[in-house]
C-alpha cells in the first residue's frame, strides 16, 4: 500500500521536497495546485467522458459475449467443443501481430470510431476459460435436463437459471474487463486520430508531454517553474486516473476472489 500512499501525499506536497526525498510518511507544505490545474483542463473532463463511455459499452459487450460463449463451451451438447477450445487457447500463445490487426480494423472502417476501442478485444481467451470452467462446475447437467423436460429452451435456461447463479462470475468478468478498458492506452494510441475522441490515458500523457516540452522556454527560472508544475500534475493525474477503479474494487473484491478461485480449479 505504501506506493499508493506515497503518490497521494506527493500529490498534495511541495514537489521540491518530493524530488529531494524529504517526503516519506507525511505531506509537507500542503498544496492543491496540481489538482486545480488538472481539473481546469477541459480535455481531462472530455477524456473522462470518453473513457466512461468506452468502459461501459465495452464491458457490456465483453461480459455478454464471454458469458454466452462460456456457457456454450461448457455444455456437452456442443459438438467439437474441445477443438474450439484448442483454437481459442492457440490465440493466447500466438497472435497475428499489430500490423495485421490494424489493417483488419482499418479495413472494417472502425479506425477513429468508438468501435475500435471495444470490438477488437471483445473477448479475452483467459476470461473465457475462467467462465467456461466456472459454468461447468456450478451448473449441473441434471439441472439443464430437468429444465428441458419442462419445456425450457436453451436460451430461456441461460437467462433464467445460468445468469442468476453466476453473479460472482459476472462480477469478476466485469471487474477485469472494466479495469482493462479504463487503463487502455495502446488501443487508443493506434486507432484514434481525433483528439476529441481520445481516452483519458492519452489525454493525461499529452498534458504531461505538453508541460515538459514548454519547459524548453526562455530562462532557467521558467524552466524550473514548468518542471515544478509538471511534477505536481504528475502525481495528481495518477490519482485522478486511478480513483474510479479504486472506488469500484472494494465492492467487487469478494466476488473477484470467489470467482477466480472457482473458475481456476478444474473439478
Amino acid at each position: 500500500l505504501y506506493p499508493l500512499y506515497f503518490i497521494v501525499i506527493a500529490s498534495i506536497s511541495n514537489p521540491d521536497l518530493v524530488n529531494t526525498g524529504q517526503i516519506a510518511f507525511l505531506p509537507r507544505e500542503l498544496t492543491l495546485e496540481g489538482y486545480a490545474r488538472t481539473f481546469r483542463e477541459a480535455s481531462v473532463w472530455r477524456g473522462y467522458r470518453n473513457t466512461i463511455l468506452y468502459t461501459t459499452l465495452g464491458t457490456c459487450i465483453n461480459v455478454s459475449l464471454t458469458m454466452t460463449a462460456g456457457y456454450a463451451l461448457s455444455r456437452r451438447e456442443l459438438a467439437g467443443r474441445s477443438v474450439i477450445m484448442k483454437l481459442i487457447v492457440f490465440t493466447m500463445l500466438f497472435s497475428g501481430g499489430i500490423i495485421p490487426t490494424y489493417l483488419i480494423v482499418k479495413g472494417l472502417g472502425m479506425t477513429n470510431t468508438i468501435w475500435a476501442m471495444v470490438i477488437p478485444n471483445a473477448v479475452s481467451a483467459w476470461n473465457l476459460i475462467i467462465a467456461r470452467t466456472y459454468l461447468q462446475q456450478s451448473i449441473p447437467q441434471e439441472l439443464l435436463e430437468a429444465a428441458v423436460m419442462d419445456g425450457c429452451s436453451f436460451a430461456r435456461f441461460f437467462w433464467s437459471v445460468v445468469v442468476p447463479l453466476s453473479t460472482a462470475l459476472i462480477a469478476v468478468l466485469a471487474l477485469l474487463y472494466s479495469v482493462g478498458h479504463w487503463n487502455s492506452f495502446f488501443t487508443g494510441l493506434i486507432y484514434m486520430q481525433d483528439y476529441a475522441k481520445y481516452p483519458l490515458q492519452l489525454i493525461l500523457r499529452d498534458i504531461l508531454i505538453g508541460f515538459q516540452s514548454t519547459g524548453a522556454a526562455d530562462d532557467a527560472k521558467t524552466l524550473q517553474e514548468m518542471q515544478r508544475i509538471a511534477d505536481l500534475m504528475k502525481y495528481a493525474l495518477i490519482i485522478v486516473a486511478s480513483f474510479p477503479v479504486m472506488v469500484l474494487y472494494p465492492f467487487l473484491q469478494r466476488y473477484f476472489v470467489k470467482g477466480v478461485m472457482v473458475g481456476a480449479i478444474k473439478g
